[in-house]
């Protein structure tokens, strides 16, 4: 009989068909999800016309979706350490595809709101489920790449809301936006039974078989027999407990990433909510606006992959503090009077260096935390976050609302950047010092 270190094992496969198979699966979670948190600025100049909603009531309605991400980041990512990921990820697509249908059968701004606060719910919960359970998967060597590959999902459903939008709004109206969500409600059957649970929750379940024949696909050049005990290197069950995010020194560094995730989380969805409406007030068409929009989502797709890249040769904290300061040089910029190409390669960077950086964050804080409580840390951090983007569409309806230069509107919505950069060289730095300690403490004892 030997001992299988589940951990190691999977930080030294190489990449197969099953790593292939489950980033495939959680990139297409997550372009449903991205396109359902991105229809709104899609769809706000319409709603806003058709109800006669001032800039302050239609930021306001946009936040509903976010703080119903809050609480189904803080609430779904700590229940699927309890439950498993898969079960957790059904609940939170199931959820938010639902929620969106019938959302396009709301007949006032209530009805919407309400709509869009339980669409939010599984919308929030989805993210740090999926994003942990492709974390756990992936080989130690392209795990921050295969993150953001993954991740980019999101910013593919960004681009596709406003593709649809582009084509859908001026014909249909925008109802039929959120009756094209029943179509990835059709595919969850088929997710479901592809989609693997994490194994870590299947060993501390003992569910040891299940566990055997998945890590035989990750594998398949061992062989693994029956009387093989498999080890987790971190399988403490306590782990699900919030306090366990502030224990053994990481309670600076998870505060450091708290505060980044909400400023980077308030500058997306400041920008996805009323980019279209700010480049509309200064004299672009509706579709012209609708296709700034799929320049910020393109920028962030190949931002993440492009920093997830880096982030696997260099310092990932390093290659996100160098992102928040190009992002918020970018939106400053974007308030000024600049030919049409240099506007969309500022969307472009702006789009990389916030959608982007959203997506490293998630990739380093599943790297921070340990197998036990990834999903807790993820989910609070997105959690905490969530704050952000709901403040990020009421900040932009009260600027609008007291009719401020265009310059100003974007110079407000990037000084979250720098105040994100600072954070993640605090986090990065200290990291590096409990590090450099623990090579000496380690050397004084040899």
């Amino acid at each position: 009989m030997r001992q299988i270190d589940v951990n190691q094992a999977i930080d030294n496969a190489r990449f197969t068909r099953f790593h292939w198979m489950v980033m495939a699966l959680c990139a297409l979670l997550l372009i449903f999800d991205g396109y359902d948190l991105f229809i709104y600025g899609v769809v706000l100049p319409a709603i806003m016309q058709e109800w006669g909603l001032t800039p302050l009531q239609a930021g306001a309605l946009g936040s509903y979706a976010l703080f119903g991400m809050m609480f189904g980041a803080l609430g779904f990512g700590t229940l699927a350490d309890r439950i498993g990921r898969k079960k957790g990820i059904a609940i939170c697509f199931a959820l938010f595809s639902g929620a969106t249908i019938v959302n396009g059968f709301a007949g006032n701004p209530t009805e919407f709101g309400l709509c869009r606060f339980v669409a939010g719910l599984g919308c929030g919960g989805l993210m740090p489920n999926a994003v942990a359970l492709m974390n756990e998967y992936a080989p130690k060597r392209l795990r921050s790449t295969l993150v953001a590959v993954m991740f980019s999902g999101y910013s593919v459903g960004g681009m596709l809301s406003a593709g649809v939008g582009i084509y859908m709004l001026p014909r249909f109206g925008w109802e039929a936006m959120f009756f094209a969500a029943a179509v990835p409600l059709l595919l969850l059957p088929l997710i479901l039974w592809l989609l693997p649970e994490s194994i870590g929750f299947l060993v501390r379940q003992g569910r040891t078989a299940q566990a055997r024949a998945i890590l035989a696909k990750i594998e398949p050049d061992q062989s693994i027999g029956a009387d093989d005990q498999l080890l987790l290197s971190d399988s403490k069950g306590k782990g699900v407990a919030v306090l366990e995010l502030f224990r053994d020194g990481r309670a600076l560094r998870t505060l450091c990433l708290w505060l980044a995730f909400f400023c980077c989380l308030l500058m997306v969805y400041a920008l996805s909510s009323w980019l279209p409406k700010l480049m509309g007030g200064a004299g672009y068409s509706l579709g012209s606006s609708l296709s700034f929009l799929l320049a910020l989502n393109f920028g962030g797709m190949a931002g993440a992959i492009l920093g997830g890249w880096l982030g696997d040769r260099f310092d990932l904290g390093k290659v996100m503090v160098a992102f928040f300061v190009a992002a918020g040089l970018s939106i400053s910029l974007l308030g000024f009077k600049s030919p049409t190409p240099v506007l969309y390669l500022l969307i472009f960077v702006a789009g990389a260096t916030t959608i982007g950086t959203q997506i490293l964050l998630y990739a380093g804080a599943a790297q921070f935390y340990g197998l036990s409580i990834r999903s807790t840390g993820l989910g609070w951090a997105s959690g905490i976050g969530r704050n952000g983007a709901i403040v990020g569409p009421l900040l932009g309806g009260a600027l609008l609302g007291i009719n401020l230069p265009l310059q100003l509107n974007f110079m407000a919505f990037a000084v979250p950047g720098a105040i994100a950069a600072i954070a993640m060289t605090v986090f990065t730095l200290s990291g590096q010092r409990r590090q450099a300690a623990s090579v000496a403490l380690t050397a004084a004892k040899a």
